[in-house]
């Protein structure tokens, strides 16, 4: 059963969450179940809990075809499934490059 969803009713849309640490308390406004939800995510493959933080830069063009960092944003990474790109990140210790360049 997913995150965010209801354990007891199956409700998925009248759900009221509060963080609380480093969980969210899930409240079901329908039934009145309370549950916590962890923050960091389980690894879609796998399943591990153990995903590890790591910076991914998203790049959009500044001048012409010229590439440049506009931000950054955070992903999580599995020691197992994304160990080439963990590697790289622990290595190197700069944001990864996107998944796709702009276009």
């Amino acid at each position: 059963m997913d995150d965010l969803t209801c354990p007891n009713c199956s409700e998925e849309d009248d759900l009221l969450g509060q963080r609380d640490g480093d969980a969210i308390t899930v409240t079901c406004q329908k039934c009145g179940c309370v549950w916590d939800r962890n923050l960091i995510p389980r690894c879609p493959s796998c399943g591990r809990h153990d995903m590890r933080e790591a910076l991914q830069a998203i790049l959009d063009k500044s001048r012409g075809t010229q590439l440049s960092i506009q931000s950054m944003r955070v992903i999580y990474l599995c020691p197992d499934c994304d160990a080439t790109k963990l590697r790289r990140w622990l290595d190197s210790n700069t944001p990864l490059p996107p998944d796709e360049l702009p276009v």
